[in-house]
């Protein structure tokens, strides 16, 4: 069973950063496709970024230049740090583990950019 717990959303300013990280309770991490996801109200769920096991990463159009997804695989961990945010990257932000079809989310963490 993977369990999947991220931290960091928050209240913050137009143009400010934001880092969100995401633990992951699993042996062999390391094998795992990560990925942040969000959604927004009255919206559909959409890949913000992406980092599988060779560390390719994918990012949606919106977030290029201005979010960087990384991973530890001693840690369990894949962060998203979030910079020059906008008022419609507010969100609850999601932590996805992709593995031989498998897919796990975490709970999701609340980002509110405000204008």
């Amino acid at each position: 069973q993977v369990q999947l717990v991220e931290s960091g959303g928050g209240l913050v300013q137009s143009g400010q950063s934001l880092r969100l990280s995401c633990a992951a309770s699993v042996s062999a991490f390391s094998i795992y496709t990560m990925g942040w996801y969000r959604q927004a109200p009255g919206k559909q769920h959409e890949m913000v970024a992406t980092i599988t096991t060779s560390g390719r990463l994918n990012y949606a159009d919106s977030a290029k230049g201005r979010f960087t997804i990384s991973r530890d695989n001693e840690k369990n961990t894949v962060d998203l740090q979030m910079n020059s945010l906008k008022s419609e990257d507010t969100a609850v932000y999601y932590c996805q583990a992709i593995r031989l079809g498998y897919i796990y989310w975490g709970q999701g963490t609340q980002v509110t950019v405000s204008s």
